[in-house]
């Protein structure tokens, strides 16, 4: 695996806007899913903690945003306006639980965890816009696996664990609809020196840490 950024290097500067284009609208997109969602929060503490969230997102896309400015990225859309809609649509129509189960186990767990497997390979100004979000999206894993284990202990034994059983197939049906955008991610990552299977790997061993979280 290459550990020296070549920021003169075309197809890196090429790949690497891409991903940061497409990590600064997962997080717009998460940042609106999350606004929409307060109104119907069950309790003061999930309307706090999702206004947090709001607020936090808010200030990655700024960071990520000056970033790709200084850095030169053709901030063109990776994710179109109707496959956009089409996120949205998926969460707006979740039930509490389930609406936890795909925003933080998956979107918030796995794709941080991609994330994270990049940020040795970036050049250093990559890093630092990196940083922030990164840190807080440790908290909106806390909070939506400590919420999902309270919500998941006031069921009665037998729908919880059927809800257990569920959340890997619910894991794997948003990674392939995320898969089924049409992105090259497997080329991207390559592009910025990753080994793709062990970063697989990585965000693997990352979902299995957060299901035993849950189920604990």
């Amino acid at each position: 695996m290459n550990t020296q950024a070549d920021i003169s290097d075309d197809t890196y500067r090429e790949s690497m806007g891409q991903l940061l284009v497409l990590y600064t609208q997962v997080d717009l997109l998460i940042m609106e899913i999350c606004a929409e969602r307060i109104a119907d929060a069950p309790d003061e503490a999930a309307r706090l903690a999702l206004a947090k969230q709001v607020g936090d997102e808010s200030r990655h896309v700024a960071i990520q945003r000056d970033w790709m400015e200084k850095f030169g990225t053709d901030t063109a859309p990776v994710i179109t306006p109707k496959q956009q809609d089409v996120i949205r649509a998926h969460f707006r129509g979740l039930p509490w639980l389930e609406f936890l189960a795909d925003m933080y186990l998956c979107v918030e767990a796995l794709g941080s965890e991609a994330v994270e497997n990049i940020v040795p390979l970036a050049d250093p100004g990559t890093r630092e816009s990196l940083h922030v979000p990164l840190s807080d999206e440790l908290d909106h894993i806390a909070f939506g696996v400590s919420r999902l284990k309270q919500e998941l202990a006031q069921l009665p034994e037998e729908a919880r664990q059927a809800f257990l059983a569920m959340i890997p197939q619910r894991i794997e049906a948003l990674m392939e609809a995320f898969l089924g955008l049409g992105l090259d991610v497997r080329n991207l990552f390559e592009c910025v020196g990753a080994d793709y299977r062990a970063l697989c790997n990585a965000v693997l061993k990352r979902r299995d840490e957060v299901l035993e979280q849950v189920a604990a």
